[in-house]
């Protein structure tokens, strides 16, 4: 399976795109500013105490308080507690948390009010970014990221990762873990670790312990909640997590984006750090691979698959519903039972796809069209769990009922992925009632006067849909060519499959709109 990253970087959003052999499987926005990312480590102060839902509120700097329950807290939670108050002590000289006597574990069963009170100051971990009208969700049991492990400061425990099949290969990364682990810290060994040397591994070990440790000279200085450290970009984050041999490039329309890309592969995979390319072309970059057009297919209520049949998808508070339909799709010489049993297969690919492109979390339950052998139904179970491998969120998929109802629970760390489908007309807002079609050349031909006369514009470009785009370009008497002759300016004219029928913007030459 080839893979291809392709990112768009704009002033206000990065939008990054994985492609699996040339369709489209993942999208992600990162909106420029944004805060409260997974994996980011806070200093916070506590709030409020709900001693009814053994939790509390923290203080992060957002607008609303973050969640901390007591069984987030994680068992070194004391240990935590006590390296706070050492490394904001003035008098601190202690360098390293090896030198810090660990703390008992705390009671798996107890109270978050004796742990923790009003106006504390706590070191958590963003667990879930801010969904809704909720704030975010924390953990103090803290961990940081690499591309082979996580390091779990305050931790003695070595895990390695169940995707890593081979028996002996778990025993040697096991092995080569604790021979290199210092003191103090905790290992979860990733997939990606898999047959990695031990020069490798070292390299990532010691440059995680050093992360870690800069928070010592941080929290002397620091006495309002704030970052103490930050996750990584959500461009670079992605790639750590997703990144394997198989890609085949990664297009960046941005150079500053594309270096970066270029400098976090040099360090992990060098022969790999070619594919990383700069997009120079026109067109803009999610229309030129044909990204805009499988958005528009894959988002909505109703999501076709194969040979005419299709996805419901609703969305409501508790979980959401996917209701499969065969729709026109029937093979010859096939037995309802059978069909029922191909469509539901089918079906399993494009919800595995969709649950991963609109990072749909909670519960999910489908309801597959009826089949009657309990050996087919096993068969759809089977076959949902494989195409699901590819998933990287935590996910539970539990068999399907006698009624071919299937539930599927994953982990929701950030806001689902919603992007509107159905377009508005422009030019009856959803009254039903347009001006006369034919007035609408005449409508840029009055733009177009207006910002080359009045606001005195020397180089202007026209975006429109393509059938516009030809319509205005097409022929010696086309509006193009009536506007050069009037005003002995050029007015380039671009078409963007993404854009509504009657859509347009006017752009000058700095490429910022017009608003007109």
């Amino acid at each position: 399976m080839s893979s291809d990253l392709i990112i768009d970087v704009s002033p206000s959003e990065i939008v990054i795109a994985l492609l699996e052999n040339r369709r489209l499987v993942e999208i992600s926005r990162e909106k420029s500013g944004a805060k409260f990312a997974v994996g980011d480590i806070y200093l916070g102060k506590v709030k409020k105490i709900m001693p009814s839902l053994n939790a509390a509120f923290v203080d992060v700097g957002y607008e609303k308080d973050a969640f901390l329950h007591y069984l987030d807290l994680g068992p070194q939670f004391a240990t935590l507690n006590k390296f706070l108050r050492i490394a904001s002590s003035n008098s601190n000289k202690v360098n390293s948390i090896s030198r810090i006597q660990s703390e008992p574990d705390i009671d798996k069963e107890g109270k978050i009010v004796d742990l923790l009170k009003v106006g504390q100051k706590i070191l958590v971990q963003v667990a879930k970014e801010p969904i809704g009208t909720k704030g975010p969700r924390l953990t103090s049991e803290i961990s940081i990221a690499g591309r082979n492990m996580v390091l779990m400061p305050f931790s003695e425990k070595i895990s390695i990762s169940q995707k890593i099949k081979s028996n002996e290969e778990k025993i040697r990364l096991k092995k080569l873990i604790q021979s290199i682990r210092p003191k103090k810290y905790g290992v979860i060994v990733r997939t990606a670790a898999e047959d990695k040397k031990v020069a490798e591994l070292d390299q990532e070990l010691n440059r995680l312990v050093a992360k870690w440790d800069t928070s010592f000279a941080k929290l002397k200085r620091i006495n309002k909640p704030t970052l103490i450290i930050g996750e990584m970009d959500r461009t670079t984050s992605i790639l750590r997590d997703i990144y394997h041999t198989n890609f085949n490039s990664i297009i960046v329309n941005d150079q500053t984006v594309a270096d970066e890309i270029a400098d976090y592969l040099d360090s992990i995979d060098p022969e790999k750090k070619k594919i990383v390319k700069l997009y120079r072309g026109r067109q803009p970059v999610f229309e030129h691979f044909g990204i805009d057009k499988q958005i528009k297919a894959s988002f909505g209520k109703t999501v076709s698959f194969k040979n005419g049949a299709y996805l419901i998808i609703e969305h409501t508070e508790a979980f959401h519903a996917i209701d499969v339909n065969s729709g026109n799709r029937a093979k010859t010489g096939l037995d309802q039972e059978s069909n029922a049993l191909d469509v539901n297969l089918a079906a399993c690919d494009e919800i595995a796809r969709q649950l991963r492109l609109r990072d749909m979390g909670g519960i999910i339950v489908i309801d597959f069209i009826d089949m009657h052998q309990a050996a087919n139904r096993h068969k759809v179970y089977e076959y949902m769990k494989e195409v699901m491998g590819a998933d990287r969120t935590k996910h539970n998929i539990l068999p399907l009922s006698k009624f071919c109802l299937m539930q599927i629970t994953r982990q929701r760390v950030r806001p689902e992925e919603h992007i509107e489908t159905a377009e508005v007309c422009p030019m009856c807002k959803g009254s039903g009632k347009v001006v006369p079609t034919v007035l609408f050349a005449d409508e840029l031909g009055s733009k177009v006067n207006y910002i080359l006369k009045d606001l005195n514009k020397t180089k202007i470009s026209l975006t429109v849909h393509p059938y516009v785009a030809a319509f205005l370009t097409k022929g010696f008497r086309s509006p193009q060519i009536k506007w050069f002759r009037k005003y002995f300016k050029w007015v380039k004219i671009k078409s963007n499959n993404a854009y509504t029928f009657l859509e347009y913007h006017f752009m000058d030459e700095n490429q910022e709109e017009i608003i007109v």
